[in-house]
């Protein structure tokens, strides 16, 4: 007796198409809900799963009601003479929905893999979110949405329960393979039985090994969902070349760059409330972590939108509470630097610098503007490796480059070299100043490192827990911090709690001393402070402000030796000083033979005094 192949013809169709169906809805549903945000989240992905552990006979009951003659979709059909209920179309709707939980949750978790930032990033280059959705997610979640393909086909091709209450048994119709595997067995046919389940498992494991054959060529051979056409470097510089490199660096705008920012926002542990004005000065953002200095340039990037307030770039409003307004980050013009650079790791690094070009770009001219901006950066014979084959300082130069070519009116740069040793950093921050003596936009430069800010920056904005404590050019807040929390923050050392005596005298609570001063002294005085390296040590007793001290400890570093001073007496411990001094060693070995106590001034130009 033959066997009839119908059951494997009628799985193959109904897992196929239901395998087709989901493989859209699935990943759909799932790039929604990586980005959903309302009400019922929960809910919505609860309604999404439950066909996943549900009993299948439920699965098929609830079908049965929803598609037969009295349910909503068999109403609606009624009309044209359409009957689903135990007929193929029955079992493809089955499959569909039983695979459905399986494509959609490892979707989801194949998204949720993607590192956000790159999603974040390609939003400010200009990327639409359907770009962003077919050159960003969707390969960088390739390889999961594979994998979730083959669970939902073999899980279609498995379905036994629903599809037995919506579409029966019937052979050569709606009979699969697993309904013919239950059937020959109650039946007693166990050689039959035998076949079907042999079937099904070649099916199902040949499908498993032809994915993971190809992902592994795709591993070795760099093509598939990663490979992208190769850059040739262009060994000339034509009038293109010349005049991109000045329209990425200069804005096309008549008028002078202008940034005015007044925002709040509710944040964990502090709200953070920050206004000030730019201009195409580099501005520096100094504070300690957690302070909300990312927070304010993600609010004007528009990843992050504030509770209330407004951002205005060039005359542009960005964001406007009042009025209902909030650019897309697509619209801003923002050229956006993160901590981890974020390239995208599927492309090359001409690629990743290409995404920030102006769209509707020619081939030729996206060659040469690439070509221009790699030269820019000095990394003109890399353009074709991937950012898994680069330095830590590589990748940033290239996410710079990548942030140039947009031509951004502002540049938003986020402790670009918080992740590079110190050797790159200092050739990487020089860079950094040549490309910003010629960009003519508004420049902000987050950073927690002080000497960096004051080396890049003209300005500076210092915050403390989501406030602007201090904002004036660097030298003011660096010579006279106009409060304690700001002389912190920019590294000062030297404190003392202080009362005035006179309009010219101050005394030091926790020195012992008084101290004449020249900066006028404004009410309420809380602190004194004075920098370490600004302490001298003079021989004249006579000078104002010099007062005997003794050494508690020492700290050496390569160039510097830090002094640990006591005032007006000897220590009793390590722990037993008053100042902090900073002396190159050459300082020190002249200094350190001298007998004690030793003279040192505390000079009254240094002295900057300070409210809470």
């Amino acid at each position: 007796m033959s066997l009839d192949l119908s059951p494997l013809w009628i799985s193959l169709k109904t897992a196929s198409i239901a395998t087709f169906i989901t493989f859209f809805l699935g990943i759909l549903a799932a790039y929604w809900m990586l980005n959903y945000r309302g009400k019922g989240k929960s809910i919505i992905e609860g309604v999404f799963i439950s066909p996943l552990i549900l009993p299948p006979t439920v699965v098929g009951f609830l079908l049965l009601l929803f598609c037969g003659k009295n349910g909503p979709l068999g109403q609606l059909l009624s009309p044209f003479n359409i009957n689903l209920v135990f007929t193929w179309y029955a079992a493809v709707i089955a499959a569909t929905v039983v695979a459905f939980p399986l494509m959609y949750k490892t979707a989801l978790g194949a998204f949720k893999q993607i590192d956000r930032t790159l999603l974040q990033v390609a939003r400010t280059l200009g990327g639409s979110e359907i770009t962003i959705f077919w050159r960003i997610a969707l390969p960088l979640a390739l390889p999961g949405i594979l994998a979730a393909t083959i669970l939902a086909f073999c899980r279609a091709l498995g379905e036994f329960g629903a599809t037995l209450m919506i579409a029966g048994n019937i052979p050569g119709e709606t009979q699969t393979i697993p309904m013919a595997i239950y059937f020959a067995v109650e039946a007693g046919a166990m050689k039959e039985a035998w076949i079907w389940v042999l079937v099904i498992l070649t099916v199902s494991f040949s499908a498993i090994t032809v994915v993971n054959l190809w992902e592994n060529g795709t591993k070795k051979k760099g093509i598939g969902p990663y490979s992208n056409p190769s850059f040739q470097r262009s060994d000339f510089r034509s009038e293109l070349d010349h005049e991109f490199m000045i329209s990425s660096l200069i804005s096309d705008s008549s008028t002078p760059p202008y940034l005015s920012i007044n925002i709040q926002k509710k944040l964990p542990g502090f709200e953070l409330e920050v206004a000030f004005n730019s201009d195409d000065r580099p501005l520096g953002l100094l504070g300690g972590s957690g302070a909300g200095k990312s927070m304010v340039l993600r609010c004007i990037a528009g990843i992050e939108t504030p509770d209330r307030g407004q951002i205005i770039l060039n005359g542009q409003v960005l964001f406007d509470s009042e009025n209902g307004i909030n650019l897309p980050p697509c619209e801003r013009r923002v050229g956006f630097l993160f901590q981890n650079y974020a390239l995208f790791p599927h492309w090359t690094v001409a690629q990743n610098i290409a995404f920030g070009l102006p769209k509707g770009m020619s081939k030729n001219k996206i060659q040469a503007a690439v070509g221009t901006l790699l030269a820019q950066v000095h990394l003109e014979a890399l353009g074709n490796r991937y950012p898994r084959q680069l330095s830590g300082g590589q990748q940033q130069r290239v996410a710079l480059a990548r942030a140039l070519a947009s031509q951004p009116e502002i540049l938003l740069l986020d402790e670009p070299f918080s992740a590079l040793d110190t050797y790159l950093r200092s050739q990487l921050e020089h860079q950094l100043i040549s490309l910003l003596s010629f960009y003519r936009g508004v420049t902000l430069f987050v950073t927690h490192n002080l000497e960096e800010a004051y080396r890049i920056c003209e300005n500076l904005l210092v915050m403390d827990q989501g406030k602007a404590i201090a904002f004036d050019i660097k030298q003011n807040i660096f010579e006279h911090p106009p409060n304690f929390r700001t002389a912190q923050l920019t590294e000062c050392k030297n404190f003392s709690r202080a009362i005035s005596h006179d309009f010219q005298t101050i005394e030091a609570l926790d020195w012992g001393c008084r101290l004449r001063v020249i900066e006028p002294i404004q009410e309420p005085l809380a602190y004194v402070g004075i920098r370490a390296h600004q302490l001298s040590f003079p021989t004249d007793p006579s000078l104002d402000n010099t007062f005997p001290c003794w050494l508690a400890n020492t700290n050496e570093t390569q160039h510097r030796i830090t002094l640990y001073l006591k005032l007006a007496s000897p220590p009793e411990n390590l722990e037993d000083y008053h100042l902090q001094a900073e002396v190159f060693k050459e300082k020190w070995a002249t200094l350190k033979d001298r007998p004690f106590p030793w003279l040192v001034q505390l000079h009254s130009l240094r002295l900057f005094l300070m409210s809470e």
